[in-house]
């Protein structure tokens, strides 16, 4: 059975930080290409950064600099650490598994985790 599993959300206030974990089962990890994902209220998901499985990295410009997506293959996990959170990154966050990053953003996804919330105070 293929899972992907986030943990790490939670409320915090704007400036500080958060660790998000997605940690993968059930299929080959290091093939694949994994990004990460966030859904505001009320407003579509979109892509933040995608990490290539020869680890190439992109983000999308409202986190460059506060955000870094790394990845152990050897825990077939995925981390999302953001820092200098703001209140506009609060959204339900996910990771997704796929074939290719175009630039910051996986596409197709073939495996999606449940998410994770982030919820940013001012």
């Amino acid at each position: 059975e293929v899972q992907l599993v986030e943990s790490g959300g939670g409320l915090v206030q704007a400036g500080g930080s958060l660790r998000l974990s997605c940690v993968a089962s059930g299929f080959t990890f290091d093939r694949y290409d994994i990004g990460w994902f966030r859904q505001a209220p009320g407003k579509e998901r979109v892509g933040v950064s995608c990490i290539s499985n020869s680890g190439r990295i992109n983000y999308r410009d409202s986190v460059q600099g506060r955000f870094t997506i790394s990845r152990d293959n050897g825990k077939n996990t995925v981390y999302l650490q953001m820092n200098n959170l703001k209140p506009e990154d609060t959204a339900v966050y996910y990771c997704a598994a796929g074939r290719r990053c175009a630039s910051y953003y996986l596409t197709p996804a073939d495996y999606w985790g449940q998410g994770t919330q982030v919820t940013v105070s001012s």
